[in-house]
């Protein structure tokens, strides 16, 4: 038990160590950065070639750009941007035009991190992913994030990942357990192969074992992880893209 735990310290710090060494690289020469604008679509995007957005969210160094600025904010798209329409978890690539005012919109833009808002608002977005209207309903249970690669095929409801990253609750849960886990899935569970950035439906046959594979499970908070891996998976992502 304590050589298990030891190997995810060691992982984690290893992580940390190398997401350390890339922020230095990064600050020192520049380099390229996602910033992240999550946001209210203000008008129809049509064929427009820019969408105009009130923005109420995002990563940090997007949220930093936007200090002194009003919300309402103006992006660049342009012939390769994606367009993606999550519905009800399951995502699709569209057109520009069935984005519509009133949708939650996610706008993706890589430049430099030194860059200026109006620069950043000048490059054309990567992706701009549409979740449709805004819903008053929220998840009644939080969520549990694995990450890790396929061992063996999806079979019988269930699949074995060997545990590389996660978000801090089910890091948590980890501690002093094996890093090879069980995980179940049903007729609910949505599996997702991304292609670049392109995403498409397949069924749990479809996943190949070494894959880099995402796990989102909705359970209890006070679950142990025993208990979480018998809730079926909400999201099976293959090769989903990192933000």
């Amino acid at each position: 038990m304590r050589r298990q735990i030891l190997h995810l310290a060691l992982v984690s710090l290893a992580l940390l160590t190398v997401g350390a060494s890339g922020t230095l690289a990064a600050s020192s020469t520049g380099g390229k950065a996602l910033f992240i604008f999550n946001g209210r679509l203000l008008a129809d995007a049509g064929s427009s070639p820019s969408l105009f957005v009130d923005v109420n969210g995002g990563n940090r160094i997007a949220l930093k750009k936007l200090i002194g600025h009003g919300d309402n904010q103006q992006f660049a798209v342009g012939a390769n941007t994606q367009y993606i329409r999550w519905t009800h978890g399951v995502p699709t690539v569209v057109p520009e035009s069935n984005l519509v005012a009133g949708d939650r919109v996610s706008v993706k833009v890589r430049a430099d991190r030194r860059a200026s808002l109006a620069q950043i608002e000048s490059t054309p977005a990567r992706v701009v992913a549409d979740t449709g209207p805004p819903n008053r309903r929220y998840p009644h249970r939080p969520l549990w994030l694995f990450i890790g690669t396929l061992n063996a095929p999806a079979a019988g409801g269930h699949f074995t990942l060997h545990i590389t990253n996660g978000n801090l609750r089910s890091l948590r849960a980890m501690l002093g357990q094996p890093l090879n886990q069980t995980f179940t899935y049903d007729s609910h569970t949505v599996f997702v192969l991304w292609r670049g950035r392109v995403p498409t439906l397949i069924s749990p046959s479809q996943l190949t074992v070494g894959d880099r594979i995402s796990v989102r499970i909705r359970a209890p908070r006070g679950f142990a992880l025993g208990q979480v891996e018998q809730v079926p998976a909400n999201h099976v992502g293959d090769h989903q893209p990192t933000s």
